[in-house]
């Protein structure tokens, strides 16, 4: 449930040489920065404006201009960023996306037709296709003792991600409630629903409703 190749699809998205190359999505998160400069490069520039340094924005992107984007990052065909997001860098943010008011991104991978819409921070995380935040959801990256982030499975125990700044890795379609936070080193499992309000920790299993951390059912087919 929380491998790579089990989260995600990864025709829908520019990291996939990343992706395709690690055992568990995490390991990628380090190689965000390099790989938005390896890619920059070779975009073409009848497609994508450059307006400084480490930053490649679609020219059929609507930026607004009261947003701030500092490289490396690239933004992705017909994706919407609107008024005041706040992207820090290393932010590899596909097509069809959606970043919001007061939204922010940091060392992130969003695949194609991510929304973050409203009042969302993302940091450290990656988010697989079509997955979506509600409004005030937020991923928390650093544990208050600042020490590595340890990924707990129940398939696979506890995993050490080797990392102190980790915040979420959401599968395909997962769903996050308005006001959720997911605590460091949480990871949603395709197609899952996150109830609003809700404080998540660990792995959430795929095709499931999260309500409360007791209380997590299986979606009928």
């Amino acid at each position: 449930m929380v491998k790579t190749k089990e989260l995600f699809d990864l025709t829908h998205t520019a990291a996939s040489s990343l992706l395709e190359r690690v055992e568990y999505p995490w390991e990628a998160l380090s190689g965000i920065s390099d790989l938005i400069l390896e890619i920059g490069k070779t975009l073409p520039e009848d497609e994508y404006d450059h307006p400084e340094e480490d930053v490649w924005i679609a020219k059929d992107a609507t930026v607004f201009a009261t947003a701030y984007i500092h490289g490396p990052c690239i933004i992705g065909h017909n994706t919407e960023v609107r008024q005041c997001a706040f992207i820090r860098g290393s932010a590899l943010v596909g097509n069809d996306c959606v970043v919001g008011n007061s939204t922010e991104l940091k060392n992130v991978i969003l695949f194609d037709n991510v929304q973050v819409p409203h009042y969302n921070y993302v940091g450290d995380s990656i988010l697989g296709y079509k997955a979506h935040m509600g409004a005030g959801s937020i991923t928390s990256n650093v544990k208050g003792d600042r020490s590595n982030v340890v990924v707990k499975s129940p398939e696979e125990g506890n995993l050490e991600t080797g990392r102190y700044k980790f915040g979420a890795m959401l599968g395909d379609f997962a769903e996050i409630g308005c006001n959720s936070v997911l605590n460091p080193g949480t990871v949603i499992g395709k197609n899952t629903q996150i109830y609003p309000v809700s404080c998540v920790r660990g792995v959430v299993p795929a095709d499931s409703i999260y309500k409360t951390k007791d209380d997590i059912v299986i979606k009928r087919k």
